[in-house]
């Protein structure tokens, strides 16, 4: 397989469903190169310097409104440039600053307790024969995020379809109807969520949105509006694909899960493992704002590059032996988070999440198996599984 041929897999269904051969031919084609008017960025060291040199950008509302005029009306579109996942400073600065003083490591670590109690729940309710991403890894990290923002319990699988649709604005391929379902779930979440502003407003709670809402004169209404749905997106669709990617490493290869469960303190080596082999995020972008030469190759303004994740994550000049799934290696720094100023908020309680529930998973149900194929979700931005039956033996 050409680089040509590589690149081109990775927009067809079977690519996408294992990207890691392609990346292979990618990263030993070049660390940096320009196909299909896009740079492409494979190496670990150079993504890494990408995610933090100052002069790389999002591409912001700004940009949509050159290319895309009437980006606006479509609501789920909306929700992620008006967020400070597609913001730039100063503006990104100023809003990241108002939503971490809420979102404090202090209030993360509150969670641990919570999440460990969940996890018993959802574990002990566990059918015999069950769908593990319907019946644990979607119900764990919605629950979660939704009690920090204060979301009542009934409405939480209101969010699912929704969040699936809403996600679709992420990746680089979409279709004319993925879109449409797009706008609707942004209009219906928003709803919601200015709903909830109301309430909030009239008797704040000891919450994430009532701290936000307290932040009036630091964020705009609309600011408030897409990083609560932001937010919650980002609060437990990554989770969900990192537990279901957990388990289904773990129950491939039993000789980890006993480890594990023999020794639960291993569970951090074992999640940034988990982060670095099959990441969540497989690849995000950067455009950059002044010349910058990465790998001896001038990028010039305003050139947009592709930055594959998933590849740095098994570069092997990074990590030896890049493919095997190894709980032991030392100085693991997966950048499925990304990096510098837009490293992902919500990482250290997905770190968490995944830390408290799977040596759970393994200690209380040590004959949990995969009962049949597993579905892959047909994306190439966000990895993990629709479905992954199992049996709890």
């Amino acid at each position: 397989m050409d680089y040509q041929s590589a690149l081109a897999s990775l927009f067809l269904p079977d690519g996408r469903n294992d990207p890691y051969p392609a990346y292979d031919v990618l990263r030993a084609h070049a660390p940096v190169f320009m196909a299909d008017g896009r740079w492409w960025v494979t190496s670990h060291s150079v993504i890494n310097r990408v995610l933090r040199h100052p002069a790389m950008r999002i591409a912001d509302a700004a940009d949509y409104d050159r290319f895309w005029p009437d980006w606006r009306q479509n609501r789920g579109v909306a929700s992620f440039v008006l967020s400070m996942l597609q913001t730039n400073p100063p503006d990104h600065t100023r809003v990241r600053r108002a939503a971490a003083a809420t979102f404090t490591p202090r209030r993360v670590a509150a969670m641990r307790d919570v999440i460990a109690a969940l996890s018993e729940e959802l574990i002990e309710s566990m059918p015999a024969k069950a769908d593990f991403v319907e019946t644990f890894a979607y119900p764990l990290p919605i629950s979660v995020i939704c009690a920090l923002l204060g979301v009542p319990a009934a409405d939480r699988p209101w969010f699912r379809k929704r969040v699936a649709d809403l996600t679709v604005v992420l990746e680089m391929i979409s279709t004319e109807r993925e879109m449409e379902l797009a706008d609707v779930a942004g209009r219906e979440v928003e709803d919601y969520f200015i709903g909830l502003i109301a309430e909030r407003r009239r008797t704040p709670q000891d919450d994430l949105t009532s701290a936000l809402v307290a932040e009036d004169s630091t964020l705009t209404g609309q600011e408030l509006l897409a990083n609560l749905i932001l937010l919650l997106i980002a609060g437990f669709e990554t989770t969900t694909n990192l537990l279901g990617t957990g388990i289904k490493i773990l129950m491939d290869a039993p000789e980890h899960a006993a480890r594990l469960r023999a020794d639960p303190e291993l569970a951090p080596d074992y999640v940034e493992e988990i982060l670095r082999y099959d990441s969540p995020v497989q690849m995000t972008t950067r455009y950059a704002g002044e010349p910058v030469e990465l790998d001896g190759i001038r990028i010039e303004p305003g050139e947009s590059l592709g930055l594959l994740l998933g590849a740095a994550n098994r570069d092997p000049s990074r990590y030896p032996d890049p493919h095997r799934f190894d709980p032991d290696r030392r100085g693991v720094q997966p950048v499925s988070f990304g990096g510098g100023a837009h490293y992902c908020l919500g990482a250290p309680l997905a770190r968490l999440e995944a830390q408290v529930a799977l040596p759970m998973l393994v200690t209380m149900l040590p004959g949990l198996a995969q009962d049949g194929p597993e579905v892959r979700r047909d994306r190439l931005v966000l990895r993990g599984y629709s479905a992954l039956p199992v049996t709890i033996g």
